[in-house]
């Protein structure tokens, strides 16, 4: 059975870029949103293996997402998409739950082997 991920982004081109990578690699993308707070919902909702979610969003950032999602699941597995520099966001992220971090912008090779470490 494929491995089921959630991607959020506020980037719509972003989730299509990450799909389009993961669809290329045999993943099945459950579903999409664009805030922490989607996140958050879709997560309750579908229940995904895997979420790829951006730090940087309006209305609830990555790191407070994983936070919410990690309140509510402790086996969550996430990994968090950063540009360049935000060191500290991510250090941040890591503390908070998430697994990995992908930096934009993205080169294929690198989202899979993080997917894949992750999913192990």
């Amino acid at each position: 059975m494929s491995k089921r991920i959630l991607i959020v982004d506020d980037a719509s081109f972003m989730r299509m870029m990450i799909k389009d990578i993961l669809t290329k690699n045999g993943f099945e993308v459950v579903g999409e949103g664009e805030n922490g707070l989607k996140a958050v919902e879709k997560y309750e909702e579908l229940k995904p293996d895997l979420v790829i979610m951006d730090i940087t969003m309006p209305e609830m950032d990555g790191i407070q997402a994983v936070k919410e999602i990690k309140k509510n699941d402790s086996d969550a597995k996430i990994i968090m998409c950063s540009a360049m520099g935000q060191q500290t966001m991510v250090i941040e992220a890591i503390q908070a739950g998430a697994k990995d971090f992908i930096v934009k912008p993205f080169q294929a090779d690198r989202v899979i082997e993080a997917v894949k470490k992750v999913l192990g």
